[in-house]
């Protein structure tokens, strides 16, 4: 049985999805693809914190992790709520989750 022969059109459709969906793939791995914001993600995937916890437990002034939240805010991989004077980051979605799963998985296995 012979395969239906696509059209010409057809290919580079899926050439520029392909092409959409490696962007976005780059972009978000060059976000994690810095130590704190890989460290702040991890913290993240245990639980909603505060910028002053994450600066506790990172040991960082909080200039260096609000900058660093902002990138992953602006990146689309934590979100945040204000309750009073502080803000709480959180991870957005669980597509988040999922790559620091394997992230997890494939780096942080104990001998």
């Amino acid at each position: 049985m012979a395969l239906p022969k696509v059209k010409e059109s057809d290919e580079f459709s899926d050439l520029a999805q392909l092409v959409d969906s490696a962007r976005d793939a780059a972009d978000f791995l060059k976000a994690l693809a810095h130590e704190s914001r890989l460290l702040i993600l991890c913290l993240l995937s245990e639980g909603e914190c505060s910028v002053s916890d994450l600066e506790m437990k990172l040991a960082q002034r909080q200039s260096t992790v609000s900058q660093q939240l902002a990138r992953l805010r602006l990146e689309g991989l934590v979100s945040y709520r204000r309750e009073g004077k502080s803000i709480y980051y959180s991870l957005a979605n669980d597509d988040v989750r999922t790559i620091l799963s394997a992230v997890h998985k494939v780096f942080c296995r104990k001998p």
